[in-house]
């Protein structure tokens, strides 16, 4: 009979971007099931004052590891903290992301440039810093966090969605090369979230960041062989 993994007590998960927004409603969600968080972004202050609240409730522990997911020595350290603290990384949350000027006629290659660097080589980074042991254990969960921008692209979104288009063939693949290894990956794609990143983009409900954090918990706490590939996520 497979083993049912609905505890997440005493696992241990990365969550990247999780300085505020979906990031930090990821790992706080995550930490009220008992796991173990390990906290990466750029912004160290606010990084710090999530992990604090998370640690003050006195259920799974959490540790701020200031990175920068477009450089990939930072996302190799980060791992090797979240071993040296917590022991095999059972979960990997690629949440980080960019979403800036994404028209081709604007012309803002820098931009183009850091969209790539965190929505694309982020994502590569992270799952290739966790992959070899998770592959070794026959266990771990691979969560890409992509959009709905990754399903269709309008005209003031090519770039960004080009990037999130490749975090869905990066999930549908992966998939397939870990299939019966006992790793799952599973796609979210979240609609119009309400954070700092989308506040003045429209004045539609939006979804909370709380909405996909629970998508995640669904995902992660299912049986060892239910493998929740895709979650689509939007306002009604």
């Amino acid at each position: 009979m497979a083993k049912d993994i609905h505890s997440l007590a005493g696992k241990t998960a990365i969550v990247t971007g999780a300085s505020g927004g979906i990031g930090a409603a990821i790992a706080k969600e995550l930490a009220k099931e008992g796991a173990n968080v390990v906290l990466a972004a750029r912004r160290e202050e606010q990084l710090k004052a999530v992990a604090k609240e998370i640690n003050s409730t006195n259920q799974g522990q959490a540790l701020a590891v200031p990175t920068d997911i477009a450089n990939e020595s930072e996302v190799k350290e980060l791992a090797k903290r979240a071993n040296e603290a917590f022991g095999s990384i059972d979960i990997y949350v690629n949440n980080a992301g960019q979403m800036l000027s994404a028209t081709v006629r604007d012309r803002e290659v820098e931009q183009w440039e850091r969209m790539i660097d965190v929505n694309i080589k982020g994502v590569l980074y992270g799952i290739d810093s966790v992959l070899p042991g998770m592959v070794e254990r026959s266990s771990g969960h691979i969560i890409n966090i992509a959009s709905v921008s990754g399903f269709e692209a309008t005209k003031k979104s090519t770039v960004y969605s080009a990037t999130k288009f490749a975090v869905r063939a990066i999930s549908t693949g992966l998939e397939k090369e870990l299939a019966r290894t006992g790793v799952r990956v599973t796609n979210i794609s979240p609609g119009m979230v309400d954070t700092r990143l989308s506040s003045s983009m429209t004045d539609r409900k939006k979804l909370e960041a709380e909405d996909i954090a629970k998508a995640v918990v669904y995902a992660v706490k299912q049986p060892e062989y239910v493998n929740v590939n895709e979650i689509t996520v939007r306002p009604v």
